[in-house]
């Protein structure tokens, strides 16, 4: 099968379309025949070398696909909702770049209703980042959200769920345009991070309860002055580097919390666990255009240097997804 490898950390350019060995379902696992695969931060930092996939998971790039169901492993059956044949879209800790991959079977869902296979691929994984992100903060109605880079994938799905329960929405973003994009999809404030959004955000809304932080130490004091009393920060990436002084005695008078969540990591049964809420809780809201598609920009496989170059520019809007192969079911 075709899959793309890293030749040698660095550059877009190391990463090559090669024939690789074929995979096999094993136990508790599915098969799926590629259509199309998510391209997210954590793929550059993967090329980069500074994000090595978890023990025993595949060495391809690529944390989400959609595509078909092509074979299941033993002890999948049908009381797994699982069928040879269906469409299906999968969270994964590695290998989507690639024409077939093996998932666990509580990470293979149906796709949202109303995506066709190709818009789907860039979806789960953004998904279950920010389920799970607002379901630890306990984000809730009445509440203020901040996003960071509001007009890329996390933060275009971040701004539409928090909307959705009913918190208001603080998003920054680096041009007016992506920032009318965010407020498009329902950010209340949109603040560029070239001026100074801190100050901006605390003149229209004083203190801020729940921060999703992709940004890490370059915001870690300001975040923490941000914070209303019982406000939380999380935090899901390090584009501002990793190590930073944190004052405990900010902390204390406000009552403070700081979490770091991953996803790729975790255990199986809470990443199935993830994917069954959403399913259940965010999917609906896609099918009846509560969260509505972001832009999406498309790669053929063969294209994937290109892909990574646009993404790692800063200029994309929304999602971008590698075609990988025709979107019909496989032949048995």
């Amino acid at each position: 099968m075709r899959a793309v490898v890293v030749t040698e950390p660095g550059e877009p350019e190391v990463l090559r379309v090669e024939e690789v060995p074929e995979v096999e379902p094993g136990p508790g696992e599915v098969l799926v025949e590629v259509v199309a695969a998510g391209v997210n931060r954590a793929d550059l930092m993967q090329r980069q070398g500074h994000y090595p996939p978890p023990p025993g998971a595949s060495e391809t790039i690529g944390l989400e696909v959609s595509g078909h169901v092509a074979a299941l492993g033993e002890g999948v059956d049908g009381t797994d909702g699982l069928e040879v044949g269906q469409p299906c879209v999968a969270l994964l800790a590695g290998g989507g770049y690639a024409e077939r991959v093996v998932v666990p079977a509580g990470q293979v869902l149906p796709p949202p209703p109303g995506y066709d296979l190709v818009d789907a691929a860039g979806v789960l994984e953004v998904a279950a980042t920010v389920w799970s992100t607002l379901a630890h903060a306990h984000l809730s109605s009445g509440e203020t959200f901040l996003v960071h880079g509001g007009a890329g994938g996390i933060g275009s799905f971040a701004i539409q769920y928090a909307r959705a329960l009913g918190a208001t929405v603080v998003a920054t973003a680096g041009s007016e345009d992506k920032l009318q994009h965010c407020r498009d999809l329902g950010a209340d404030h949109a603040f560029s991070y070239r001026e100074d959004w801190a100050a901006q955000t605390k003149d229209a809304v004083g203190g801020v309860d729940v921060v999703l932080d992709n940004m890490g130490a370059k915001y870690l004091e300001t975040h923490v002055d941000l914070l209303a009393p019982d406000g939380r920060l999380v935090v899901i990436g390090f584009q501002g580097g990793r190590r930073a002084t944190l004052d405990l005695g900010a902390l204390l008078p406000k009552r403070l919390s700081v979490a770091a969540i991953s996803l790729r990591g975790r255990p199986l049964d809470q990443k199935a666990d993830i994917c069954r809420h959403v399913a259940e809780e965010v999917w609906p809201l896609l099918g009846d255009g509560t969260i509505r598609p972001t832009p999406l920009t498309t790669y053929a496989l063969d294209d994937v240097v290109e892909a990574h170059r646009r993404l790692e520019s800063g200029d994309n809007v929304g999602k971008i997804v590698l075609r990988v192969s025709s979107s019909h079911p496989p032949t048995p």
